[in-house]
């Protein structure tokens, strides 16, 4: 197959923007809670009623200080309720958000700004109100009930006709948000996203995934706000009544998520990895790591068989359900009172999953529905539903989408979340027969499920001109708690190698260290890594496998040289950058 489609299961009705849906939210169930923030270290309640009228207060402040339709206000601020509040106002004014990462860099930020045409901005920190103010000027409030207090305070004046007047204003066409991709091959371009995008996008995925978000349930939101899914995700919570909470820093999510108890969750496949990788951690410290090896292999075999069971008559056999009961004693109901105890569903995006790490968690009672999506698509493109869920596979188009395969492999894209295109640049690349160029590989099976295989720009041409997608052998040698990332070069060379960053965090507890250029500092490969490599290189054919590596130690932290704030690898830099590394390694590196 080489072109999917799926019909769209709503329609726009009489909405104009995106704030009508909340605004309607608003009168259908101002009592119900729709928010659970921590305020002075205690948790409060918001409810619909509470949220709306703070949101047009500080719109009204917004207005009073000068901003004016279509103006572009940048937000820069770790993930919060003050972040929602400020970009749900600036939309109510009439404005255009350029959201912007809570660890981009000071040349990024100037960048964004400038490319955007940023007037005003909100800011979370002094130190990034002082990098803003270098290119805008001092319109700039503080992203926190201080910032908000002195808005409402500046709007009492403006009149709930003239702030519903900007409202009104703003039409299904008009640019809601500039969302500048994560510059994994660059400097961000700024994606137009309008107002169609999102309410098409709010309105299809929330009629698709009604299982998955409605008024009974609570998620806890820890990815940036400046990322489209993080953001998207948040709509459509807002408008089906879903309870949000936030935790600013994701290396304390998994502890909030036992005070919180989400019945839905959105994570980077990162999250899952550490998780898993604590779990191992904690039974190797009790000398159990043994047991959670067949507990693991155990799990994966459960998911297995509950994703046969979709479509054919599958049942354990009598000694899988004997281990599989016994382990969820042992280690399952563990795992899932970790995160709370009350999840139905994960839902991963924003890099890809490891199929068995899919069914890992799924043969551990948490169930992952994997989807795929760009910025430039206003998240979800493809997605896997429950009841049609396929470990290793991103599923099929999400309402109001068609997927196409071009001849080169290359996935192209069009529908209802697709941008217009970039702000301010020459669009005519980014298309082709109607269609956006998503640089991404992949295929489509018989059912119109997707495929993702690698990049367009990281495919691998060795001097023999055998030509390798690096994605897969990356993929499984990174399940290995040690590593951080894989990066597979060769480019030009006589056969692949590969450059592997240590986790920091898991080099630490091994005692292992580096010089401050990060050359890892033992002539020994640890023994993990080895293994791991010649798994992988047994999952690839013979001209595919890497023959010597180099392993480096160095910041591989979101939003780091390498990495960005979303937690994908920067591979052009990291290539560029460490090209005396890359040499080293085909001179003197590892064999393995």
């Amino acid at each position: 197959m080489t072109e999917a489609s799926t019909p769209p299961l709503a329609d726009f009705g009489t909405y104009r923007n995106i704030v009508d849906l909340i605004a309607e939210r608003g009168e259908v169930a101002p009592n119900h809670i729709a928010f659970r923030i921590k305020q002075n270290g205690a948790l409060v309640d918001v409810t619909t009623e509470e949220f709306v009228s703070t949101v047009r207060a500080v719109a009204k402040g917004l207005i009073a200080q000068g901003v004016q339709a279509e103006d572009r206000i940048a937000t820069q601020g770790a993930t919060s309720y003050s972040w929602t509040i400020a970009d749900i106002a600036s939309l109510w004014a009439g404005a255009i958000v350029v959201p912007i990462f809570d660890t981009s860099s000071p040349d990024q930020v100037q960048h964004i700004l400038r490319s955007s045409n940023s007037v005003a901005a909100f800011a979370g920190t002094e130190e990034q109100r002082r990098g803003i103010a270098s290119q805008i000027g001092e319109k700039i409030w503080s992203l926190d009930e201080h910032g908000m207090s002195a808005l409402k305070a500046a709007g009492q004046h403006v009149t709930d006709e003239q702030l519903d007047e900007r409202r009104v204003g703003v039409n299904l066409d008009d640019v809601a948000t500039l969302v500048f991709t994560s510059g994994t091959e660059g400097m961000p371009k700024g994606a137009i996203i309008t107002h169609r995008n999102l309410i098409g996008q709010v309105l299809n995925i929330g009629a698709d995934y009604g299982e998955l978000v409605h008024d009974r349930g609570s998620t806890l939101i820890f990815l940036p706000l400046a990322h489209v899914l993080a953001r998207g995700l948040q709509l459509i919570c807002l408008t089906a009544g879903m309870r949000i909470s936030y935790e600013s820093d994701p290396a304390q999510a998994v502890g909030a998520l036992t005070t919180l108890r989400p019945t839905f969750l959105v994570v980077v496949p990162r999250v899952l990895e550490r998780i898993r990788d604590r779990i191992a951690e904690q039974a190797r410290s009790k000398r159990l790591g043994w047991v959670w090896r067949d507990a693991e292999q155990t799990a994966i075999a459960w998911g297995r068989m509950l994703e046969e069971r979709q479509h054919m008559t599958a049942n354990p056999s009598r000694s899988l359900k004997l281990r599989h009961a016994t382990y969820d004693r042992l280690f399952f109901a563990k795992v899932r009172d970790l995160v709370g105890g009350q999840i139905d569903y994960l839902l991963s995006g924003a890099a890809p999953l490891n199929s068995n790490l899919n069914l890992l968690f799924r043969g551990m009672g948490l169930e992952v529905i994997e989807g795929y999506g760009l910025t430039e698509s206003t998240a979800p493109l493809t997605g896997n539903r429950p009841g049609n869920n396929y470990a290793g596979t991103v599923g099929p188009p999400t309402p109001g989408h068609t997927v196409r395969i071009s001849p080169e492999g290359e996935v192209l894209a069009r529908g209802i979340g697709i941008s217009p295109g970039y702000d301010g640049i020459d669009n005519s690349t980014t298309m082709v027969d109607g269609f956006i160029r998503t640089g991404d590989l992949g295929t489509l099976d018989s059912e119109g499920r997707l495929t993702i295989t690698g990049r367009l720009s990281e495919t691998i041409v060795t001097s023999g001109g055998k030509t390798i997608s690096p994605q897969k052998w990356e993929s499984n040698v990174a399940q290995d708690p040690l590593v951080a990332h894989a990066v597979m070069v060769g480019d030009s060379r006589p056969y692949p190698g590969a450059l592997i960053f240590l986790d920091q965090e898991e080099a630490a507890k091994h005692g292992i260290t580096s010089t401050n250029d990060g050359q890892f500092l033992d002539d020994t490969i640890p023994a993990s890594i080895l293994t791991a490599i010649r798994r992988a290189n047994q999952l690839v054919a013979a001209p595919e496998r890497v023959k010597r590596i180099k392993i480096l130690l160095m910041d591989m932290a979101p939003g780091s040289d390498f990495v960005t704030p979303t937690m994908k690898l920067r591979r052009s830099r990291v290539i560029q950058k460490l090209s005396a590394s890359i040499d080293e390694l085909y001179e003197r590196g590892m064999s393995v």
